[in-house]
């Protein structure tokens, strides 16, 4: 497994529904923590490794990993607060995003197990951020328009410099 990037459409597409969660659902679970470390990210979610379905995993500090299987968001405050992110499937991009401070989520485990949860701060950012990608949203959407093309520019150079170097 390995994550795409901006500019592949899958990351425009809306992920769907997982019927069955079972061992094969678990062990990608398992891959995408492992990718998820290898990476040094904090969050991933299926249609970042070309995956449209519905899950996503979670690993911010001083918390647990989690899965999210076919999650649906409950509530989110009213609160919000303006935070930088950056994605694994931008990388070298960061923007300054506004978010609700507090959410409340439902979602399955990887042993199918349904569960309820309130996060708040980075945690609540991440699950946002990650539930965004089984929609089809990238965090860049949440930025004014000409902030949102200068950066879409910026990983566009660096991305073609990248492929510059490697070519020799």
């Amino acid at each position: 497994m390995q994550i795409i990037t901006l500019g592949d459409e899958l990351l425009r597409r809306k992920a769907v529904r997982i019927d069955k969660i079972d061992k094969d659902i678990a062990d990608t679970a398992k891959q995408m923590l492992e990718i998820l470390a290898r990476d040094k990210g904090v969050g991933l979610a299926g249609p970042q490794i070309g995956l449209m379905k519905r899950i996503f995993v979670t690993h911010a500090a001083d918390d647990t990993e989690r899965v999210f299987i076919n999650p649906s968001i409950l509530e989110t405050s009213h609160k919000t607060v303006k935070i930088e992110e950056g994605c694994l499937s931008i990388p070298g991009i960061f923007a300054n995003v506004i978010r609700s401070e507090t959410i409340k989520i439902q979602a399955w485990n990887e042993k199918g197990r349904p569960f309820t949860m309130e996060a708040s701060g980075i945690l609540a950012r991440i699950i946002l951020h990650e539930y965004d990608h089984l929609e089809g949203v990238l965090f860049l959407d949440h930025l004014p328009e000409n902030k949102r093309e200068k950066l879409m520019a910026k990983f566009e150079k660096k991305s073609l410099s990248g492929k510059k170097s490697a070519k020799g």
